[in-house]
């Protein structure tokens, strides 16, 4: 059963970024596009000419899309959090270099976004895995969803996860990376086509990674995971139409003066 949810993976996350949609159009009081939009703008991509720039650059796409899949599938075995996080850091570096692998400026203006955004929000996602250790005594996630208590025990590094999850799903305040009126969708701009389909598939994957480290906060309680994945993700949408889009060095300055502390502070007072 597990290896189904492995490979539905893609489109449970297309669901959760549908859904979204809906949210966000019901919050504005708007209709808003249907469920499936998402899949039917991945057949709509299929129908556009695939342009290919070089090799490497259409080759580093899928190569995002497929370490992706597989952080996915390694969180949904209970495999290492720490192995989790790296596999994430390794899939990131892939679009990083493809923005950088073109001539394009706004591809390359998009890369450095990309890489602020790994310097704000990595060091949280390893703080949070640390909590999950001083809780737990192990860094499996299998390990992790056998305890319980942890929100009570790690409430400022669960805090400090929340603020970074606008980051991971490109939300404002923090959607510096894909500022389409200042970059013109950055790494994103030289793709089309097939290509340009594995980076939309790429964030229906980024939708199932940060949320499964909310529904980790859960631990035993599957019921309580759903309701803190259900309210973040609400939080998430209500701060993305009530916030306007800060700079990319706001963006660090916020994490660093906030969230870093938050974090750290609670794995101290865990220590003592």
């Amino acid at each position: 059963m597990i290896w189904v949810w492995i490979a539905l993976a893609p489109v449970f996350g297309g669901l959760v970024y549908g859904g979204e949609r809906v949210l966000r159009a019901r919050m504005q009081r708007r209709k808003g596009p249907p469920l499936l939009q998402p899949f039917y703008d991945m057949f709509k991509l299929l129908d556009k000419r695939t342009l290919i720039i070089h090799a490497p650059h259409a080759l580093l796409a899928v190569a995002h899309f497929l370490i992706l899949w597989f952080t996915v599938a390694a969180i949904f075995l209970g495999w290492n959090l720490i192995y989790i996080v790296f596999l994430h850091l390794f899939a990131q570096m892939m679009l990083v270099l493809a923005g950088y692998s073109v001539r394009s400026v706004y591809s390359h203006v998009g890369a450095n976004r990309e890489l602020l955004m790994l310097i704000a929000y990595e060091p949280i996602l390893l703080l949070v895995a640390v909590g999950f250790y001083l809780c737990s005594g192990s860094f499996e996630i299998s390990r992790i969803l056998q305890g319980e208590g942890y929100l009570i025990q790690m409430p400022l590094l669960f805090a400090a996860l929340a603020m970074i999850v606008p980051i991971k799903v490109k939300k404002s305040p923090f959607d510096v990376g894909e500022a389409h009126q200042e970059i013109v969708g950055g790494v994103e701009i030289e793709y089309s086509g097939v290509f340009y389909e594995f980076l939309y598939m790429s964030r229906f994957l980024e939708y199932l990674f940060i949320y499964s480290f909310v529904f980790v906060f859960g631990g035993t309680s599957a019921w309580l995971g759903a309701v803190l994945v259900a309210g973040v993700f609400f939080m998430v949408n209500l701060v993305d139409n009530a916030t306007a889009r800060v700079r990319p060095p706001q963006m660090i300055k916020l994490i660093y003066t906030i969230a870093l502390p938050l974090a750290i502070v609670n794995l101290l007072w865990m220590l003592v």
